[in-house]
């Protein structure tokens, strides 16, 4: 017998393993809850408390990243409960309390409209590894400090870190960037038929809209342009789904080779709620500067149509964000383009 499996003394119960004070899957949910709940209250404050985002914004890499962050490192706190006799419920239980924490987070603002699906969208592959880097980091940390209450106390300061941190980003303004974006479809039709879809747009019926993944997102999808005017200086009124409404001044007229114009969104005019309130067309982050159509003829009856736009992108993460305006704008822009497409060659 070895010495690990001694008898008790007599008269001595034997010990047992000690147990969690909450089963594995109350701490699981109370993890999820409260990483949960600390995430809503971030975004009240990044946001609600705070307006005019003057100290807390939402688009900022302080919430974006530090948030999720925060999130993963308080579901470590529940971690830290798990049994010790079983280390692969240890790791288990790491890995899905913060994800669960995060996304029940992202998921209950989305249904309160806190936030919108194409901000959800963008969100989600930053906040799923940031909550399990927070998550690991928490690990190590609490593994590290022994006394409770030091535990406590690092798990509040990183949940206040976030807080501290968002108003010494805003000491620093967010970079304008200007980028374009050109899609182009072949079309068999003439430079003429395709120049007069181009100038103007008449109003597009309910059979000939289709499924786009920026109408998804939230876009609102293109009804029509009216053309006020001839050649430079022309005005087309462009008008989408939801009120929303674009004044395009024509700045070169080259028929049938080249229409180019300058885009202004009629924002006083667009009903509250029609974009998300981050991603709104001449907002603080995103706008649509101009957008230029260029029909090229390569004989046998076959024209390249090419449409290009330029946007400004001015969020504090456009090194990331640009990817999603710049596919949605894509998106848009072969929507159109494929419109055009069946109406020039339906004239045939």
């Amino acid at each position: 017998m070895n010495e690990s499996e001694q008898p008790p003394i007599l008269g001595q119960k034997p010990s047992k393993p000690a147990k969690p004070l909450l089963s594995r899957k109350w701490l699981i949910l109370a993890g999820t809850f409260s990483g949960a709940i600390y995430g809503l209250i971030a975004r009240y404050v990044f946001g609600f408390l705070d307006p005019t985002e003057k100290y807390f914004e939402v688009m900022s890499k302080t919430f974006i990243l530090g948030v999720p962050f925060s999130i993963g490192f308080i579901s470590s706190w529940f971690g830290d409960k798990y049994p010790r006799q079983n280390a692969l419920s240890n790791i288990l239980g790491f890995v899905f309390t913060p994800i669960l924490g995060s996304v029940a987070f992202v998921v209950i603002a989305l249904l309160i409209h806190w936030e919108g699906v194409i901000c959800f969208v963008l969100w989600l592959p930053f906040i799923v590894p940031m909550s399990l880097v927070g998550a690991l980091f928490g690990f190590i940390c609490l593994k590290i400090i022994t006394a409770k209450r030091n535990k406590t106390f690092c798990v509040a300061v990183v949940a206040l870190l976030p807080f501290a941190a968002s108003p010494l980003e805003h000491l620093q303004q967010a970079a304008a960037e200007i980028r374009t974006v050109q899609t182009q479809i072949k079309i068999h039709a003439s430079a003429e038929t395709v120049w007069k879809q181009i100038r103007s747009v008449p109003l597009i019926s309910e059979h000939e809209q289709s499924y786009s993944f920026s109408h998804t997102m939230g876009f609102p999808r293109p009804l029509e342009a009216k053309l006020v005017g001839e050649g430079v200086g022309a005005v087309r009124y462009a008008t989408f789904e939801h009120g929303v409404l674009f004044v395009e001044t024509i700045n070169e007229w080259d028929e049938p080779h080249r229409l180019s114009f300058s885009i202004h969104a009629d924002t006083k005019n667009i009903p509250p709620k029609t974009f998300d309130e981050h991603v709104t067309i001449g907002g603080k982050y995103f706008d649509v500067l101009n957008g230029t159509y260029r029909i090229e003829d390569i004989g046998n009856g076959n024209v390249i149509l090419h449409l290009s736009s330029e946007q400004r992108l001015s969020t504090r993460f456009n090194f990331y964000s640009h990817y999603w305006t710049e596919y949605l704008m894509a998106d848009l822009q072969n929507y159109i383009l494929g419109i055009i497409k069946k109406r020039s060659e339906q004239q045939i």
